[in-house]
């Protein structure tokens, strides 16, 4: 989704949590007195240098300063630990007071669970009318709203300006220019897309946006919705992702990198283009511990056009990033809540003007001073004509966890577009 996209809890976990909020005893949600307040809250950011990571740093202190009576401790992890941390705490009911969810799919075990409680209040109270239409929907579970978004993401990809200059190119507005790209940096001795397979979420970016080129706008959600994906378009899309394999798009040995190490590679210039999504911003407009030198030379542009497809240029592969949730069985609920009303909004502030991250509350660009590549994403949010939340998220566990293996069949040519297409419905049906 780093913030990002999450494996999927499987189900033997999905059956732990259940039991183990059978088992919870009785929740009064009660806040311990407010002289003697302890919140723990963990973090999916670790302490690697990221703004997003000192953003919560600044936002811990700024409320522990206003409100002396409370500690706050955070437990921070990067970003694959933070889920299996979460799936342990979760199977012995421990999870912390306050903590980072994905949407959609991911979602769906701790609330059938009963370990996160809802946060309507939030809604109806301090945060009414805050966030961008549509970003706390996806936290939404029969009619409960169990996290509340503090981001909001689109997947560009992201393109070295001096690379392209220095072989005459320019950013492709069909597939077949992708492809003729590709084959020139190659033949440069150029890296054209840096990739790391080992974390699936990245390769799912690809397949995803080649299922709205040919397909459109609708045709991704309708087929996870109905658990139909035997579509002739779908298979047409896992082709031409095999066919951006079979042209040497991406690293040697990319099946067996990790993302931080696909980003790594970009980061150092020694490949042309990155897809990945607009969490990583920081790192090419406002991060200081990024040089300018870098920064400078970094544009990006949208998912180009395959010929005789049903896409559009501006549908975007996103979604709310991450949200925060209340543990349900939290013996300092309330003064969670009151944390977690304070996070949202100081996040809202300081993510647009100290870190020029994006926000899943509303921003008024008319004000803000950000780099030129920041308001230009904005804007593509403004004038977005879909934004399709990603496949692993829309599913179900067992579905996303079957879509990341098949995902990485496909990209490994360890299967045809049409099993692959195949065994995501039979997946898909199976988890229903």
């Amino acid at each position: 989704m780093n913030n990002r996209i999450p494996a999927a809890a499987s189900v033997l976990v999905f059956a732990m949590l259940v039991l183990a909020a059978c088992g919870a005893g009785v929740r009064n949600g009660e806040s311990a007195t407010a002289e003697n307040v302890m919140i723990r809250l963990m973090s999916h950011w670790p302490d690697n240098g990221s703004l997003q990571n000192e953003l919560v740093d600044r936002i811990i202190m700024e409320y522990m300063d206003e409100n002396p009576g409370v500690t706050i401790t955070t437990e921070k992890l990067d970003n694959e630990l933070y889920k299996d941390r979460l799936k342990v705490l979760s199977a012995s009911n421990a999870l912390p007071d306050v903590g980072f969810s994905w949407a959609a799919g991911f979602l769906d075990p701790y609330v059938e669970g009963g370990l996160f409680t809802p946060l309507n209040d939030l809604l109806e109270g301090e945060l009414s009318d805050r966030f961008v239409a549509g970003t706390t929907e996806a936290f939404e579970k029969g009619g409960q709203t169990y996290a509340v978004p503090v981001e909001l993401n689109i997947v560009p990809i992201f393109y070295n300006k001096e690379i392209f200059a220095r072989y005459n190119l320019t950013p492709p507005q069909t597939f077949d220019d992708l492809k003729e790209m590709i084959r020139r940096l190659n033949e440069a001795g150029v890296t054209p897309i840096s990739l790391g397979g080992k974390d699936a979420w990245t390769l799912s970016f690809w397949f995803m946006y080649l299922v709205d080129r040919v397909g459109g706008a609708d045709l991704l959600d309708q087929s996870i919705a109905t658990a139909r994906f035997s579509d002739p378009r779908i298979v047409e899309a896992a082709r031409l992702t095999q066919e951006l394999v079979e042209l040497n798009a991406f690293p040697n040995g990319f099946m067996g990198m990790s993302n931080e190490e696909a980003k790594a590679r970009f980061m150092a210039e020694r490949a042309a283009m990155f897809a990945i999504g607009t969490w990583e911003v920081p790192n090419y407009t406002t991060n200081p511990n990024v040089p300018e030198s870098f920064k400078d030379k970094i544009g990006f542009f949208p998912f180009p056009l395959v010929e005789g497809g049903q896409g559009r240029l501006n549908n975007w592969i996103g979604g709310p990033g991450v949200g925060l949730f209340v543990a349900e069985n939290s013996k300092v609920k309330a003064e969670a809540k009151k944390f977690v009303a304070f996070f949202v909004k100081k996040w809202g502030e300081h993510a647009v003007a100290d870190a020029g991250i994006i926000p899943a509350t509303k921003v008024d660009t008319s004000v803000i001073h950000q780099p030129r590549m920041y308001i230009d994403l904005l804007k593509e949010l403004s004038t977005a004509n879909k934004v399709t939340l990603y496949a692993d998220v829309q599913m179900k566990p067992i579905a996303a966890e079957e879509h990341y293996t098949l995902v990485q069949a496909l990209f490994g040519g360890a299967i045809t577009p049409e099993e692959f297409a195949r065994r995501q419905e039979a997946a898909l049906i199976r988890s229903r």
